[in-house]
């Protein structure tokens, strides 16, 4: 792939994942959170499966299949997203995006006590950095709040997702995974929104296209432009720059919401940047350049 195609693409991809904690923040004035997620992932699951289906993808044939998918579902979008809009309600869409990427930290210590699985010495030195992080970070907190759990929470989700993604994934075509996988993620949150919380949504023009931002940039197009990358160049380097999302997570809350660019924030956010670059760090530089221009 060439170089350029690359750096926009993977800029664009880390950007909508990060920048889409503020415009969650954003959005929560008009609803109420769990409905504003299952909303987002209704519509998205909605069209993306209307793709797959036109496209003719192959699906699974067999209920073992479809609940593997439905649980998949149930970690990465209702339990991830459910946890990250919830979090917003008391802690800052900065907070929020640099607790919820240290999920690669995660998946390490989770992957190792239940899959036996081998990681470098580095790689687990990124994971100490990631976690002293989270230390700096919230250890400046004067109060305790319920969204800190929500985030932690929210990384907890996504790594079991990952390693069952992993463990999963080449069962089914990617495509429809992801569709699907959102689907039902989206009615669990749905159910959710009705269990748990007293659920309203506030229809104009500021709330739908904050709504529609979520659903077609957020979710189709970024899911679209990551794995597009993950197909044309190495996975393993590819998730390396995940540690840009945290980064434009911390930006985009400073830029749209005012937040403030707290010391033991940007400090804590560094380390834990360093420590997700390590844990997915396989290569240099130098060899992906050049891999890339090929």
């Amino acid at each position: 792939m060439n170089i350029f195609k690359f750096i926009a693409l993977l800029l664009l991809t880390t950007f909508l994942m990060g920048s889409s904690f503020a415009i969650v923040k954003l959005g929560l004035p008009y609803s109420s959170p769990l409905l504003l997620a299952a909303i987002r992932f209704i519509l998205a699951g909605v069209i993306m499966s209307t793709i797959v289906i036109l496209l003719k993808r192959p699906h699974p044939t067999t209920k073992e299949d479809w609940l593997k998918i439905l649980t998949i579902g149930t970690f990465q979008t209702a339990g991830v997203m459910g946890c990250i809009f919830l979090s917003l309600r008391t802690i800052t869409a900065s907070e929020s995006s640099i607790l919820t990427f240290t999920n690669p930290l995660l998946v390490v210590v989770l992957a190792t006590m239940f899959s036996q699985a081998h990681y470098r010495f580095y790689q687990w030195g990124g994971v100490v950095l990631g976690l002293v992080g989270v230390i700096i970070t919230m250890g400046a907190q004067i109060e305790f709040k319920i969204g800190i759990i929500y985030g932690i929470l929210s990384a907890v989700f996504w790594a079991i997702a990952t390693l069952l993604a992993k463990k999963w994934g080449v069962l089914f075509d990617t495509w429809v995974l992801s569709a699907y996988q959102m689907l039902f993620g989206g009615l669990l949150l749905l159910l959710g929104s009705f269990l748990l919380e007293e659920p309203f949504f506030i229809v104009n023009s500021h709330s739908i296209m904050i709504l529609l931002w979520l659903t077609i940039l957020s979710s189709i197009v970024q899911f679209a432009g990551w794995y597009y990358l993950l197909q044309k160049s190495d996975p393993g380097k590819t998730s390396a720059f995940l540690f840009l999302a945290p980064f434009f997570g911390v930006l985009t809350g400073w830029l749209l919401l005012d937040e403030p660019l707290k010391t033991s924030l940007l400090v804590g956010g560094l380390f834990i940047i360093v420590g997700i670059y390590l844990v997915n760090r396989n290569f240099t530089t130098g060899k992906l350049l050049q891999k890339l221009n090929e």
